[in-house]
């Protein structure tokens, strides 16, 4: 039986199955990642940070999350 509050996303190429009533902010947490080290993309938009708590994820949708390496 499909459970119906469950959405299918992709991050970062990876197939993931999330809670129709999930945030960006929300996953990005759960994922234990540093937002002060990351630029976020949201199918193919760069998202501003501060508004991600706002920003729901629907059916199919893709999320890139790249981080930031320094070097020299």
């Amino acid at each position: 039986m499909k459970n119906k509050n469950k959405i299918k996303i992709k991050i970062n190429g990876k197939k993931l199955e999330v809670n129709q009533s999930s945030t960006v902010a929300s996953i990005v947490k759960k994922l234990n990642i540093p937002l002060n080290k990351v630029a976020i993309e949201l199918n193919r938009e760069i998202i501003n940070k501060k508004k991600i708590k706002n920003i729901k994820v629907k059916n199919k949708d893709n999320l890139e999350i790249v981080y930031f390496i320094g070097g020299g």
